[in-house]
């Protein structure tokens, strides 16, 4: 048996089927997310009438081919870019209705991001690129939160080390303690095991796990690859700028 469920819906939003179904605590809540690029003959719909709810504690992976939508669609919901219209509601905060101030302290203090290729500072150690989120905020690193995080990222023994001086996982691992340094309740990933090898890729996912075990946190993560999708609560699937199916895991 499929250990997902199809919850593809036809004539009504997901959004509003599982708002009426599930009494779980939203943490995203959006509506009619539409995003677009370029103009006339050049224009790009890249996010076409999106709804999505997502709970707190719940890893969501989004896939689909590359072009479908699912980085943009991860961008709008972290704070990162602005949609052209709908409506996205995190943390009790209508993102599309905020100052770029106040966005840029919601990503500072309330999302943590993964990408790719790390994006580590190469001038600043382990340590440094861990509290970097807490520092820009013009706040000292809690030392005992360093801590903990650096032992739950196995690098207690690296912690002096730069960039070039790690594993690739290791590097990921640092961009996900920096994520989590500020206690976001929300995670947003783009492909964080794209650039890893599959013993790397099993590491982080079980990590996010670990993550959402300790801090309750919610993570909503961007992979082509099937085995990590799988590893998600549930898969939100998008083809041309739509989610076109959702499976929820059966455990």
């Amino acid at each position: 048996m499929d250990k997902y469920t199809d919850k593809t819906a036809e004539n009504e939003s997901r959004s509003d089927i599982q708002r009426r179904s599930d009494s779980r605590e939203v943490m995203i809540d959006a509506k009619g997310l539409v995003k677009t690029f370029g103009s006339k003959e050049n224009r790009v719909v890249a996010v076409d009438g999106v709804d999505l709810l997502v709970y707190k504690g719940e890893m969501v992976a989004i896939t689909g081919q590359s072009g479908s939508g699912k980085s943009t669609l991860l961008n709008l919901l972290g704070g990162l870019d602005k949609p052209d219209s709908g409506k996205i509601i995190s943390c009790g905060e209508d993102l599309t209705a905020v100052k770029d101030k106040r966005l840029a302290e919601y990503r500072r203090r309330r999302s943590g991001f993964v990408f790719q290729f790390y994006n580590l500072i190469p001038v600043l150690n382990v340590e440094e690129n861990i509290a970097l989120p807490v520092n820009l905020d013009g706040k000292n690193a809690d030392k005992e939160r360093l801590e903990k995080i650096l032992d739950l990222l196995g690098l207690k023994d690296r912690r002096y080390h730069y960039a070039n001086q790690l594993s690739g996982g290791q590097q990921q691992r640092v961009s996900i303690g920096r994520a989590i340094m500020a206690n976001p309740p929300c995670i947003f990933a783009d492909e964080p095991t794209g650039n890893l090898d599959s013993g790397n890729s099993r590491e982080i996912i079980s990590l996010f796990k670990e993550i959402i075990a300790e801090y309750g946190t919610t993570v909503v993560l961007v992979t082509h690859d099937g085995s990590i999708a799988a590893e998600a609560d549930r898969v939100v699937t998008m083809s041309d700028g739509r989610i076109i199916n959702e499976r929820v895991r059966s455990f």
